[in-house]
């Protein structure tokens, strides 16, 4: 930080919660489970995984550069800058030169009888990275497989060479064989390994179906010798474009099981029938989340996904595409909602299917609109005077594209306590401040 930003500080965001409340922690203390850490400690994590300061250089519109870098990063990370990455960007050579962390954050020091091992597959995902930084920051140790597909080593590169922490590359369509001692107190695995977005999903539909079903049965398979507790993220596409709404846990669904979005569909439902297989027949402890739209900070943005494609679109002055008439519907939750719902719902006794997701209902119209008027708002606050407003143009329909979409979590509130705390307006400043630093940045 430079000596002017210590002599006027910059004042960090405030988030509010649904109740107007002031969020600085994210977790719960549930089913003897403590899972609460500060968000700031968070944020420091996932604003960049490898943050970089520009070269020294006497030019002014550099130093300009600098000190907006900086100014950007210190409205998340208050006093956590010291365990960010200090790479250094080259703008004359257009280079990067990359560093690890001087200093691991904090982890609670848990004594052996409390500290569990845990496996998560596509853990260098959007969803995967977010659970690693909770699970690692609450002292438990951390194994990541990925095959670097979707995922990215630069969201979890923050924790390698720690001594809780293993990554390990490694597609789960083939076997993986780890050892378990015995007297462990607590062995999970949390199966998250899938593309997500409709453009990687359907990359390669073979492959997409494959690693639903061959990852999700060597998962199993490892969970059954183990005698882990196993939890894998399903999906509100098991609906299908839905007749019921909104969608509860006991509605089978409406799904084209020959359409271009059926590998992805498809796949998760023969994944949720292949664990409660090996619940019923070999006594494997599961659960199940049906995960509903979810956005955050680390989202690829350019993966497709409707919240991603218009936040960037909007920072860069373009037209904002909409699918369609804009009427279709969707539900928004934020990443810190979603990932309290996993751990909660790992940790309790629930073992039928939970629908983990945000009840507040957009058009996909609306929802345009929202995220301009915020993308507005921040460079309003930003300085600048009169940001441009930008368009927002219609264009066809994708084939299969479900027309409603909103969970029914009744049971998420009734069996674990869980309901989302963070507004969708919040959620999106949060989102548009992270992919505006990334942009000063350079990185995007």
């Amino acid at each position: 930080m430079s000596a002017s930003q210590s002599q006027h500080p910059v004042a960090p965001i405030r988030t509010l919660d649904k109740n107007g409340n002031v969020i600085n922690t994210v977790g719960f203390n549930r089913f003897g489970f403590d899972c609460e850490v500060s968000l700031d400690v968070l944020r420091s994590l996932y604003l960049r995984p490898h943050y970089v300061i520009t070269a020294a250089s006497d030019k002014v519109e550099d130093a300009e550069r600098l000190q907006e870098e900086e100014t950007e990063h210190a409205k998340f990370t208050g006093a956590y800058g010291a365990y960010q990455s200090k790479s250094i960007f080259h703008p004359d050579t257009q280079s990067i030169s990359y560093t690890t962390l001087s200093r691991f954050p904090p982890v609670k020091l848990l004594p052996p009888s409390q500290r569990k091992r845990i496996l998560v597959t596509g853990g260098a995902g959007f969803v995967g990275s977010h659970l690693v930084d909770r699970l690692m920051l609450l002292g438990h140790e951390v194994t990541v497989l990925d095959n670097f597909f979707t995922g990215s080593k630069t969201t979890v590169s923050h924790w390698v060479g720690h001594p809780n922490f293993e990554m390990v590359r490694h597609d789960v369509v083939e076997p993986f064989m780890i050892e378990c001692d015995p007297s462990s107190p607590s062995v999970e695995i949390y199966h998250l390994a899938c593309p997500a977005s409709p453009p990687h999903y359907q990359f390669n539909a073979v492959k997409t179906i494959k690693t639903s079903f061959m990852g999700t049965l060597n998962m199993l398979g490892l969970a059954k010798r183990t005698k882990a507790r196993f939890l894998i993220t399903s999906t509100s596409e098991v609906y299908g474009d839905p007749e019921v709404h909104p969608q509860h846990e006991d509605y089978w669904g409406h799904v084209n099981p020959i359409g271009p979005r059926a590998c992805y569909d498809e796949g998760k439902r023969v994944a949720e029938t292949l664990t409660y297989g090996f619940h019923r027949q070999d006594g494997v402890d599961v659960r199940v989340a049906r995960i509903f739209n979810t956005y955050g900070p680390r989202m690829n943005p350019f993966d497709g996904r409707v919240v991603s494609n218009f936040i960037v679109q909007a920072l860069r002055g373009e037209d904002m595409t909409v699918y369609g008439d804009g009427k279709q519907t969707r539900s928004f939750q934020y990443i810190h909602d979603l990932i309290d719902g996993l751990i909660a719902l790992m940790n309790s006794d629930e073992t039928r299917p939970v629908n983990l997701g945000n009840g507040d209902e957009f058009t996909i119209g609306e929802f345009a609109e929202l995220v301009r008027d915020i993308v507005e708002k921040v460079q309003r606050e930003d300085g600048v005077r009169d940001p441009k407003r930008v368009n927002i143009v219609y264009k066809p329909m994708p084939t299969d594209d479900p027309q409603k979409r909103r969970p029914d979590t009744t049971r998420a509130k009734q069996v674990l306590d869980w309901e989302p705390r963070w507004t969708v307006r919040m959620g999106l400043e949060e989102m548009v401040r992270y992919y505006k630093a990334k942009m000063i940045e350079g990185s995007l």
